[in-house]
């Protein structure tokens, strides 16, 4: 699997800013389910041209979502998909994700 297809997209949430804003600096990234650790660490220093230390994934249930329409109450589920947290060494960090 090729870098780009490994990692989707950065996660841009409030508790994924404070991580990154935090002494240690980690990152949080939507990526491929087929994809393992080893993967996703090679991606991120192909990618970004950072070394990772280390890297925590977790696999995010789908969650239970509801709409009101004319016809009735439609329900259904958001998709499950799979998040990776990555620690960069202490000097490193990703200024496309930082904004600087």
């Amino acid at each position: 699997m090729r870098a780009d297809q490994v990692i989707i997209e950065p996660v841009l949430t409030e508790k994924a800013n404070a991580m990154r804003e935090a002494g240690a600096k980690k990152y949080a990234f939507r990526v491929d389910p087929r994809a393992n650790k080893q993967q996703i660490m090679q991606a991120v220093e192909q990618l970004f041209s950072v070394k990772p230390v280390a890297c925590n994934v977790v696999q995010v249930k789908a969650k239970p979502k509801q709409s009101r329409t004319r016809s009735g109450v439609r329900s259904g589920s958001t998709a499950p998909w799979k998040k990776a947290i990555v620690t960069l060494t202490k000097g490193d960090s990703i200024e496309m994700i930082d904004g600087a």
